[in-house]
């Protein structure tokens, strides 16, 4: 990969490259690390009689199928609330699942275990991807879903949906998609197409990597 294709960073001697689609990759094992994709959470909204655009699950594979290709990714390591809800699993959902898993069977596949993932369920065995609950060790890294220093190693996590709040010259302000490292932990976007976010606020020594547009771009 370029350096055009993301940001790098270097994290307890091991580099990850942030890459807009909102996934970080760690080139030297080949793997890539998506927080919280929420599978099925507009078919949960739409059992709930509540009216939303269909087919997002669709968009967020032909995303992650793209990134798999792009970075020739050996494995892909999922942070948490890989399915948004038991009612989320509709049959529609899972056929989507199921036809990336036929495309990438030769993808090693690893959810860690979040909270969204204790109402849903673990994926259907036929999917084969392991599920473990955090943290999974993985030297010098703790991957997990809730973003706290962990006595294992340096904290990767999910769960907060991180945005930057910024503001310019003019008083017009924006809030972007970050990706946040703290000294102990890092914070990874939400991969998902149908997901919020929240504004965080760093500490001065934390740095701090937007996503706009097709660029990642620290800010201070």
């Amino acid at each position: 990969m370029s350096a055009a294709d993301g940001a790098r960073i270097h994290v307890r001697g091991e580099e990850l490259v942030l890459l807009p689609d909102r996934a970080a990759y760690w080139p030297a094992r080949a793997t890539l690390l998506v927080a919280d994709p929420h599978f099925g959470k507009a078919a949960t909204f739409r059992a709930a009689a509540i009216p939303v655009p269909a087919g997002t699950t669709e968009v967020t594979l032909g995303r992650l199928d793209a990134l798999v290709s792009r970075t020739g990714a050996r494995r892909v390591v999922f942070l948490g609330d890989f399915l948004h809800a038991h009612a989320g699993r509709a049959p529609a959902t899972l056929r989507a699942i199921e036809g990336w898993r036929a495309r990438n069977g030769s993808l090693e596949v690893l959810l860690v275990r979040g909270n969204h993932d204790r109402h849903a369920g673990d994926p259907p065995r036929e999917l084969a991807i392991e599920c473990v609950d955090a943290p999974a060790v993985e030297p010098p890294f703790a991957l997990v879903h809730y973003p706290a220093p962990a006595a294992e190693g340096y904290a990767i996590a999910g769960h907060l949906h991180p945005a930057a709040s910024l503001v310019g010259r003019g008083r017009q302000a924006t809030r972007l998609p970050c990706f946040w490292f703290t000294a102990e932990y890092a914070v990874l976007p939400a991969f998902g197409e149908f997901t919020g976010v929240a504004t965080v606020e760093p500490d001065p020594q934390d740095r701090v990597f937007v996503i706009a547009e097709d660029q990642v771009v620290e800010v201070r």
